[in-house]
């Protein structure tokens, strides 16, 4: 089937991740035609650089699904909007014509709140006349799954990509490995003048533009050695996760990518002001602890909302031993190929 997948990029690398993560899934692993349109190709391109071309996935500008005149492109059977982003009007005009009409789906945030499954998959009338159907990503079987691929191999490669070849030289054989990727807001640098108060060496990893958040008169002890990233492609990004001992991660895509590598870690969850950040991060962290111990439970919550490293560090073996097991039970759950495969299965 052909699919046109509309992504409109609003927090820097999460939406054009996961578009671009689900189109081409579609098109490796499952052999769909899919044409990915985005409002932003040069960050769209920074995420894919050096990934070798897919045999059924072409990348547009978002213009290029309309301004085409007299040659129009063709209409698709499948129109995934992706996070509510609105198809440009000349381009639904088309699929108005099409007989029989697309399938017209609204992708949704992923999200472990129960109320989820109720209103997953379910038909909303437009004025327009056709039925947009609310496709929710979620972690059990009465949603839309998780985007599982590429699955990182267990055990990871060790051999690091060319773009974090020069860095892992630099890191220190005993030393733990923490990669960060938060929002500016995040108090970072009371959280690495905690952690500098630990027994032992860590290496930590900054991704692409943290440094922004620190202030450049911050003075930690040689056990902690902070590296700085440059902007990596996704698939390297994947490949980071695996090989630290510790992550922070935020928006959905590392969030998801971060459970598949097994490892500690936590959510920064972007805060919104009506607070429903809590309660999402809570549906998640009662899902992910179910059947933990009381200390690892109190451990997570507490890493979770940036308490100090020193009050939660001692329960890292025991969280990894769970961060094991936890992917294993969501690859368990998501045996029929997660997101991209049910997305599949529903629109046929």
């Amino acid at each position: 089937m052909r699919w046109d997948i509309f992504c409109q990029i609003v927090d820097n690398y999460g939406d054009a991740g996961i578009c671009w993560r689900l189109a081409r899934s579609l098109a490796s692993r499952y052999k769909q035609e899919v044409k990915l349109f985005c409002d932003d190709l040069p960050t769209l391109n920074l995420l894919v650089s050096g990934h070798p071309p897919i045999v059924g996935l072409a990348i547009h500008p978002w213009e290029a699904s309309y301004s085409n005149a007299r040659h129009p492109l063709s209409a698709p059977d499948v129109a995934i909007e992706a996070f509510g982003c609105e198809l440009p009007p000349p381009y639904l005009a088309g699929l108005l014509i099409k007989t029989p009409s697309p399938v017209l789906i609204n992708l949704e945030y992923l999200s472990a709140e129960a109320w989820v499954g109720d209103y997953h998959a379910k038909a909303s009338p437009q004025a327009h006349g056709l039925a947009k159907y609310f496709f929710f990503p979620g972690f059990r079987a009465n949603t839309g799954g998780l985007l599982l691929e590429p699955l990182p191999p267990m055990p990871p490669a060790l051999q690091p990509p060319p773009s974090l070849a020069t860095i892992w030289q630099q890191l220190r054989p005993v030393a733990k490995r923490i990669s960060i990727f938060c929002y500016p807001a995040a108090p970072l640098q009371k959280w690495l003048t905690d952690l500098a108060t630990l027994d032992g060496q860590c290496d930590v990893l900054l991704t692409y533009g943290q440094a922004a958040s620190l202030d450049q008169s911050l003075v930690l002890p040689n056990s902690i050695k902070l590296h700085y990233l440059p902007f990596i492609p996704q698939d390297d990004y994947d490949w980071l996760l695996s090989q630290c001992d510790f992550n922070i991660v935020r928006g959905e895509d590392s969030f998801v990518r971060a459970q598949l590598a097994a490892k500690p870690f936590f959510w920064h969850i972007y805060p919104q002001t009506d607070l429903a950040h809590e309660v999402k991060l809570k549906a998640f962290l009662d899902l992910y602890l179910d059947g933990a111990s009381p200390a690892l439970i109190s451990a997570c919550w507490q890493a979770s909302h940036w308490q100090a490293p020193s009050a939660w560090w001692p329960q890292l073996p025991q969280w990894e031993a769970h961060a094991k097991l936890w992917r294993a039970k969501l690859l368990e759950e998501q045996a029929d190929g997660g997101l991209a495969a049910r997305l599949l299965h529903f629109v046929e």
